[in-house]
């Protein structure tokens, strides 16, 4: 019998030291050779790594979270043959994750392996309730001959909001009054008000605490939000921008779109954005503040900020200024589920120069992206709203919606980034003019 030592191999130009994210072996394992053993994160890539070696797991260097330093043991392996220290694996041992620019993505295995720890046992959940079934009201004073009443089973109309409301509160809704045709929160109000707020409240289960370590996307995460933080100064402008025309615009083209895919608000959006910063190119732009250097692009590589279950990601619409709507609308669909299911390349996650971010309809009122290095501008999409306002003397309900830009403030100047959404709002709110050659 003899000890294998598997070093950590070097993984990545530049790279002192890997994180590990998942093990997929414990203490004790017999493996075979090629088995993986665990996964490690650098800066760049999630890197698998497999056995060269079949035998028994003798001893592991570290839990997940923890920094190995590259050249070091990562596993040890008892053998039957000869050997004494780990080569570095085949180049097909590992496989590489193509990961976000600025953001790294676990594999479906490391997410699975990511440790929740000092997790209280979970307080056993109540057992299901009908759909009106709840203790009921004190009971009116009766005759000793009369027995209690029993809630009643009778079905009423209420939304589902109220039905939660009423069983946390033990409310049996068919003892509820109401002027309309449903039961509605104000009838639940006026009935605790009536019995004295008496009725007893269940509130809600009782959760237990949970510690969840801070590994692998998460913590890139963390580390790129602070580091963009700390190091950019930002600013944010916000404008109002009239989408009716635009909507009606969609609307139409979406009736006669034939294969094409549904046409969102967001290829309409990249559209003006490309055109403006071909007027403002400083607001297309990345910055190495190391070297001091400003490159502004002349192409607009679109970063998508797309939310997957690992973290947010940005995979990358190449020379956006060149296509069409319907071209940008299969793009989105197709580099978001790449995102999504993991399959994006590496060149698809990385090099953006100006980035969009949209929620749909939960956005906010009001936002302000973060900026993700080195790029210099970002814009957030927020909900559509329909306003009263006033145009031209007359008062009309228009449909509007913000836009949020945030940009650096070592390059792009206010005067710069107002110019720039001014000559968006003339895209926008011109559909023709945004849509003509």
């Amino acid at each position: 019998m003899a000890t294998y030592q598997f070093k950590l191999p070097d993984i990545g130009e530049g790279i002192a030291e890997a994180e590990i994210v998942a093990w997929h072996v414990k203490v004790g394992d017999t493996v075979e050779e090629d088995q993986q053993l665990a996964d490690m994160m650098t800066d760049k890539a999630t890197v698998e790594m497999e056995s060269p070696v079949a035998g028994k797991v003798t001893k592991l260097a570290g839990e997940v979270g923890d920094q190995i330093a590259i050249g070091s043991v990562l596993v040890e392996i008892e053998t039957a043959g000869d050997a004494s220290a780990a080569e570095a694996p085949a180049p097909d041992s590992r496989r590489e994750v193509p990961l976000a620019d600025g953001a790294e993505r676990p594999t479906k295995e490391q997410k699975e392996a990511m440790p929740v720890m000092a997790t209280a046992k979970p307080a056993p959940a109540p057992a299901p309730e009908s759909e009106v079934e709840a203790a009921p009201p004190p009971a009116p004073r009766v005759e000793p001959e009369v027995a209690e009443k029993e809630p009643s089973h009778e079905k009423v109309l209420a939304s589902p909001a109220v039905r939660a409301r009423a069983r946390d509160l033990n409310i049996d809704l068919a003892e509820v009054r109401t002027t309309s045709d449903r039961i509605r929160h104000a009838d639940l109000d006026a009935y605790l008000l009536y019995n004295g707020g008496s009725v007893s409240s269940r509130g809600a289960a009782p959760r237990a605490d949970e510690t969840i370590k801070v590994v692998g996307l998460r913590r890139k995460i963390a580390e790129n939000m602070q580091e963009a933080k700390r190091r950019i100064p930002h600013f944010a402008l916000i404008e109002e921008f009239d989408v009716t025309a635009l909507e009606d615009t969609r609307a139409m083209m979406n009736r006669d779109r034939g294969s094409n895919p549904k046409l969102t608000v967001l290829p309409f959006l990249i559209t003006a954005m490309s055109r403006a910063v071909a007027e403002w190119p400083m607001i297309n732009a990345t910055y190495d503040d190391e070297a001091n250097v400003v490159t502004r692009h002349g192409a607009v590589h679109m970063g998508v900020a797309t939310q997957t279950d690992g973290g947010l990601m940005v995979p990358v619409i190449r020379n956006a200024d060149g296509m069409t709507v319907w071209q940008l609308a299969s793009e989105v669909l197709r580099l978001s589920e790449a995102a999504r299911t993991g399959k994006a390349s590496r060149e698809e996650l990385s090099g953006p120069t100006i980035t969009i971010s949209s929620l749909g309809p939960m956005g906010g009122v009001v936002s302000t992206p973060v900026i993700n290095p080195p790029q210099v501008a970002t814009i957030a999409v927020n909900k559509l709203e329909e306003k009263v306002v006033v145009v031209a003397g007359e008062i009309e309900v228009r449909k509007r919606m913000n836009l949020s830009l945030s940009c650096d403030h070592r390059v792009v100047d206010g005067w710069d980034a107002a110019s720039f959404m001014q000559a968006l709002k003339g895209y926008i709110e011109n559909p023709l003019r945004l849509l003509s050659a």
